[in-house]
């Protein structure tokens, strides 16, 4: 009989058995909480129960690329290195990534760095081509605050190039040239101070008249 047979296979397979169902049963159990939580397959929040700040300025920068009608593509693969966003037309790479920043320096790709302080609105200063000025409905409130922190962006990066606020575009363009050859890795000097001098020359030129 059936049932004899089965009661004559060791205790160890019985066991295999249950152990076998009991892990598929937490695997399953495992898509379905996860599929509640985030049906859309959203990416993960932070701690705080908020999307993480990475995740918030790629939410800002995809929604500041679809307002100034850049084509883009996300995660792609660009001379080897993934990039965060890719502007085919432009081939410009925006990356969150420093080590693949200087990967993507030598290369034909415009590279561009972001940092996860930077409000997605800001990328059309680092971005090698004009953009047109566009809003997303901010408050008085909020126009105020990112007045001031554009401002205070805005005296930073003179100083940066030890130029006084509202100097002019070739002043900018000479000190940028000088500072440049000073910090510049392959003489020398250090990467971090290198890509704070090529920001600050990406934020006074957008200002210089």
């Amino acid at each position: 009989m059936p049932v004899d047979a089965l009661l004559t296979l060791p205790r160890w397979l019985y066991l295999g058995v249950l152990l076998g169902a009991l892990l598929s049963a937490g695997v399953a159990a495992t898509f379905v909480v996860a599929a509640r939580l985030f049906p859309d397959g959203s990416p993960a929040a932070s701690s705080d129960g908020g999307f993480t700040t990475e995740t918030r300025r790629r939410v800002e920068i995809r929604r500041y690329l679809d307002a100034i009608g850049e084509g883009f593509t996300e995660d792609a693969v660009v001379h080897g290195e993934s990039v965060d966003f890719y502007l085919p037309h432009r081939s410009v790479a925006v990356t969150f990534d420093a080590r693949t920043f200087y990967a993507l320096e030598p290369t034909a790709t415009y590279a561009v760095l972001v940092e996860h302080e930077l409000p997605g609105i800001a990328l059309g200063t680092r971005l090698p081509f004009e953009t047109p000025e566009v809003s997303f409905g901010e408050d008085r409130n909020e126009r105020v605050a990112n007045g001031d922190r554009l401002a205070e962006r805005e005296r930073a990066a003179y100083a940066v190039l030890g130029l006084p606020a509202g100097a002019d575009r070739d002043a900018v363009q000479r000190a940028y040239r000088e500072r440049i050859k000073e910090v510049h890795p392959d003489h020398g000097g250090d990467k971090a101070e290198f890509e704070r001098v090529r920001d600050a020359y990406d934020t006074a030129k957008q200002h210089a008249s």
